[in-house]
């Protein structure tokens, strides 16, 4: 309890705090110092609260290929994020002051109040996390989290596995995709995992697939071919562009694809889509395109699964963490597009043990 007295006063005898705002949106890739500006903020306290409120302090910011297209003023799933709005983002937060039962401080939450290092959240949109056995904090935004749930729902559901399938997952070494490789071998299927660096090809082996291919590799196209001359009977797709068309080419009769991100077009001023999509007809594939979120009355039997997988130790992850606070995630976030991550991205805001495998 003193530690936590002592942080509460730490925080109220600042005079600001930090967020991120949106100054300008990208054409193409993000630009330092030019897409994201820093904001200080009025200190805010546990005066400042109504009831039913929490004060949270941000840990640890979640950086999800997604967020890309957040900036662009398009329709899509989600409205756009304004310029001169704080940006998006999912984080696990500490409770320091509360004015609601249901939490108090030192509690461990998650919740989205974007790129800030303070906030005021109403109760109900703050979830209290709760470390299982053989977890730790920061698998609540990793594989217990949105990425897991999201490889979880996209093999079960939308590519419905089957025993024997052969699955192939590109971006497989991201925090979505190897936890959607490990479900799919846990389920009975044959896996080859598609990554951009030949460490990256180590781990998924490791993990447990039974392939895995650099698409950097001069020599893919032919190696991808020869890995596939079974064809590909579930394709799931992080990656879009040319892998996708490379998949699409080698396609069973009535393949699942499961189209989770296509992050190889995010940052592109001019989206190239796969020349061969007429393969769609001629295989008769179902190509599907999903949420997360349209499963959120499913997440607490999926989460139940997740956790028992990895307490079995079925499931490993690893997580790729950014030191550096607030300044440091515009960097992070551009860095996430070029594959500097294995696992799960995260910045860490405030430091905190949380028993993290893997830092930068």
């Amino acid at each position: 309890m003193g530690n936590q007295v002592k942080r509460k006063h730490n925080i109220m005898s600042q005079s600001t705090y930090t967020s991120v705002v949106l100054a300008q949106r990208p054409k193409a890739t993000i630009v330092p110092g030019e897409t994201f500006t820093l904001k200080q903020n009025r200190m805010i306290s546990e005066a400042d609260l109504k009831d039913g409120q929490v004060l949270v302090e941000t840990l640890y910011l979640s950086l999800d290929p997604a967020m890309r297209g957040w900036l662009n003023d398009t329709r899509s799933y989600v409205p756009p994020v304004q310029i001169g709005e704080l940006m998006r983002g999912f984080v696990i937060g500490k409770i320091v002051a509360s004015k609601s039962p249901s939490f108090t401080p030192g509690n461990y939450v998650t919740c989205s109040p974007g790129w800030t290092e303070l906030s005021i959240q109403d109760a109900k949109a703050v979830s209290l996390l709760e470390v299982p056995p053989h977890g730790k904090v920061t698998d609540a935004l990793g594989v217990l989290g949105g990425t897991g749930l999201t490889a979880y729902f996209g093999m079960t559901d939308i590519g419905r596995i089957q025993p024997g399938d052969f699955v192939a997952v590109s971006g497989a070494a991201g925090a979505t995709g190897s936890v959607a490789c490990q479900i799919a071998k846990i389920k009975g299927a044959t896996v080859l995992g598609l990554a951009g660096s030949d460490d990256k090809v180590a781990w998924l082996k490791e993990l447990g697939c039974d392939e895995a291919l650099n698409y950097k590799d001069p020599e893919f196209r032919e190696k991808f071919k020869e890995a596939t001359k079974g064809l590909i009977d579930v394709f799931f797709d992080n990656v879009g562009g040319e892998i996708l068309e490379a998949a699409l080419s080698r396609a069973k009769p009535h393949a699942r694809f499961v189209m989770c991100g296509a992050i190889s077009q995010y940052n592109n001023a001019k989206p190239v889509g796969p020349k061969n999509i007429s393969m769609v007809i001629a295989m008769r594939i179902k190509m599907q395109g999903f949420l997360v979120f349209d499963y959120a009355k499913e997440y607490p039997a999926a989460k139940e699964q997740l956790t028992q997988w990895l307490a079995e130790g079925k499931l490993q992850r690893k997580e790729t963490i950014v030191k550096g606070g607030l300044k440091a995630a515009e960097q992070a976030l551009m860095d996430l597009y070029n594959g500097i991550n294995t696992g799960k991205l995260l910045v860490e805001v405030k430091a905190e043990d949380a028993g993290v495998e893997s830092r930068l």
